[in-house]
């Protein structure tokens, strides 16, 4: 499990992104890959998987 924070998330078009704590990566989530829903500073934990347009955050869950 990795842990981040939500940079931005645009509920109208259901993406977003999260910066990894780790790597201050900036990494892609779709409204499919939430488990709660989340806010702009949300901290977070998710799963790294490869999509089709690169890294992709599931399994996305508040903490």
């Amino acid at each position: 499990m990795q842990t981040g924070t939500v940079k931005f998330f645009l509920e109208s078009k259901g993406y977003g992104f999260i910066k990894e704590d780790e790597s201050n990566q900036e990494i892609f989530v779709h409204v499919t890959g939430l488990v709660d829903k989340v806010r702009e500073n949300d901290k977070v934990t998710f799963e790294k998987v490869e999509g089709k347009k690169g890294v992709n955050a599931v399994n996305v869950k508040k903490f």
